[in-house]
């Protein structure tokens, strides 16, 4: 007749009364509890080693074969989730009188799991075999040991020492496969399920969960860019292949939007049966994403320094060309073109400082007028908001600037001891993305001004090189007070 089985098992009595000696550890190994058969076998007591180190409430030299045979054990369990075992391991015990005993042990550690899947505990089945290792020494000694029970012990000898080589060199190969600077990854089958991928790969696809799973299903975004395609080739012919800054749009995150990387890759067939196809494909390779965009930057560059060269020697031709105009003075036109030059430089210094990128329409001004007017820069007022211009938009307004300076000194409010110059600005918001810029420019207190009979060549930079510059308007009045320019300009917006 069966006995009956009570409904509700003490689990900690059973595990309290078994023969066989147990402890239970956290995952940094600090000792939880024990059954008296552990405190016998280690001749401890409870209170002394209850929520000590492992290491600590058993110490030994970090260095010995002992103490990396136990910790590596405890920690591939925390690692993989899986029981490990230890064939037989000397670990010596310290005894009541303050010494410590030689001993010998085998040992099980089984992972208990929390309720989310994660290793809470690790309890250690530990076997005292020491008479027994010394009962086969001894016997083998003596020569009366049964040849077979002591060919068992050699080979156990043998295999946990080949054990603790493969799982070293599995650990050392892992390790290096995890930390590789560039993207690894191992697909199997007709599927290209992935079986391994590094870090470098995991960051590469936003860390996503992949292991396991096909890669049409793991990555779909690549299915319609042809890359399984490209798997499936290789997979089906066995030959390799290379792909040099290709371009792939990637989730950086499950289920985000999609951003362009540049991967230079190999697929590589693993070769199966003679005659059969490839069973799975190798993946390497590296992003060159960076790289990429470097390059491109510096292209960029390359031809914006073209196209501002070029600009730069338009420019200068024409102030060359009509400031030697014929029937001008030599000295004069030399005069002339040096002191276009020099506001020419002074912008080109202005943009130089923001890298070519914008320029203040403040500092713009006052630079050229800087330039020109020298000393007289005193009698030249500037009020306006710091708007922020394009380059050569700066360059043209700078160029613009420096004719109306030139003009007032020699002809005009700074030709004398008592003129001024007041330019004021104002900027407003226009259509679509444009600014609507008007300056204004008027001198005051200087000799009678009469309008020209000719238009020279700094009155013609300034209505025609600065309005088709800016697609706008320029309005010069020639007013018994002074001369009054007004210029209004559509500009692209623009920010610092």
């Amino acid at each position: 007749m069966l006995a009956r089985v009570p409904n509700q098992l003490d689990f900690e009595a059973l595990f309290g009364a078994s023969p066989n000696p147990y402890v239970l550890m956290a995952p940094d190994f600090t000792i939880v509890t024990m059954n008296d058969a552990y405190l016998a076998v280690t001749m401890r007591k409870r209170d002394e080693i209850t929520g000590m180190p492992m290491f600590e409430a058993f110490p030994s030299d970090p260095e010995s074969d002992s103490y990396q045979s136990l910790y590596n054990s405890l920690e591939r369990v925390l690692r993989t989730g899986k029981r490990d075992e230890i064939a037989l391991i000397r670990y010596d015990i310290a005894t009541p009188s303050g010494g410590y005993e030689e001993r010998y042990w085998s040992a099980t550690h089984t992972p208990l799991f929390d309720e989310i899947g994660q290793v809470a505990f690790i309890l250690q089945h530990t076997v005292d075999v020491t008479e027994l290792h010394r009962l086969r020494e001894f016997a083998a000694e003596a020569g009366h040991y049964a040849r077979d029970e002591t060919g068992v012990f050699h080979r156990a000898h043998a295999v946990q020492a080949t054990n603790q080589s493969l799982l070293q060199e599995t650990q050392r190969l892992k390790t290096l496969f995890e930390q590789a600077p560039g993207f690894v990854a191992v697909l199997a089958g007709r599927e290209h399920r992935f079986q391994l991928a590094n870090a470098a790969y995991r960051r590469l696809v936003g860390h996503r969960d992949i292991i396991g799973k096909p890669v049409a299903e793991a990555l779909p975004e690549v299915v319609d860019q042809g890359f399984v395609t490209l798997l499936e080739q290789v997979r089906a012919t066995g030959e390799a292949y290379v792909g040099r800054r290709v371009s792939v749009m990637l989730e950086a995150e499950g289920g985000g939007p999609l951003e362009q990387r540049f991967l230079d890759f190999i697929y590589q067939p693993i070769q199966g049966a003679e005659g059969e196809p490839a069973s799975g494909v190798f993946v390497q390779g590296y992003d060159v994403t960076e790289q990429r965009r470097a390059e491109e930057y510096q292209q960029l560059l390359i031809n914006e320094l073209n196209h501002r060269v070029k600009n730069t020697l338009s420019i200068v031709q024409a102030l060359a060309m009509q400031s030697f105009n014929d029937g001008i003075d030599p000295a004069v036109a030399r005069q002339a073109f040096d002191a276009r030059l020099t506001a020419l430089s002074a912008a080109h210094s202005l943009l130089t400082t923001q890298s070519w990128e914008s320029a203040g329409l403040l500092e713009t001004i006052k630079a050229s007028v800087a330039a020109t007017a020298g000393a007289n820069i005193e009698r030249v007022r500037l009020q306006g908001p710091d708007i922020v211009v394009a380059p050569q938009t700066a360059v043209s307004l700078a160029m613009a600037i420096h004719e109306l300076c030139t003009n007032a000194i020699k002809y005009g409010a700074l030709s004398n001891e008592t003129g001024t110059v007041d330019v004021r600005w104002t900027a407003k918001p226009g259509e679509e993305d444009f600014t609507e810029l008007t300056i204004q420019w008027t001198e005051a207190c200087g000799p009678p001004v009469e309008a020209p009979t000719r238009r020279g060549f700094g009155t013609r930079l300034i209505e025609r090189g600065l309005s088709a510059e800016l697609r706008s308007s320029v309005t010069l009045e020639f007013l018994p007070s002074g001369l009054k320019c007004t210029i209004l300009a559509r500009l692209l917006a623009a920010s610092k």
